[in-house]
């Protein structure tokens, strides 16, 4: 049985509700950040291991986010979350095109790994939750 819609608190309600799937879809997409990049770090350990480093530094960061994203509607985690999923996003990119200092082109090219496409599709999730969330906030601020 479908619940009335009515103007007022309802509409705070829908709010508030959006902000709180926006926050759990967020942070489970930052869990999933961690998740691939976990699973790919042993090999960079040996190819680059200031790329492991980068990997596991990458890891910890993702997972501290989902905490914060949990527990509340930060606009400063919001803001870290969506720069840390871009500048990986760009890691990426850089790996793929120039390549990384000591890769010796390695990694140029190599655009269909498919945990490095799954990464992309995860990060490039986050950072448009993040600009729906800047959005959001810019509109309630305008009201």
């Amino acid at each position: 049985m479908a619940t009335p819609v009515t103007r007022g608190a309802s509409q705070l309600t829908t709010g508030v509700e959006r902000h709180v799937v926006r926050r759990g879809i967020a942070a489970v997409g930052l869990i999933s950040v961690a998740l691939i990049h976990l699973l790919d770090v042993p090999g960079k350990f040996d190819e680059l291991p200031y790329v492991g480093v980068l990997f596991v530094g990458l890891i910890i960061t993702a997972l501290l986010l989902a905490e914060a994203m949990i527990r509340a509607d930060d606009l400063r985690v919001w803001l870290v979350a969506g720069a840390v999923s871009a500048v990986t996003i760009l890691g990426y990119a850089i790996s793929r095109t120039s390549g990384l200092p000591g890769d010796n082109g390695g990694g140029a090219g190599n655009w269909t790994e498919p945990l490095g496409l799954a990464s992309l599709l995860v990060e490039g999730v986050v950072v448009l939750l993040v600009l729906g969330r800047l959005a959001d906030r810019r509109t309630s601020v305008s009201h």
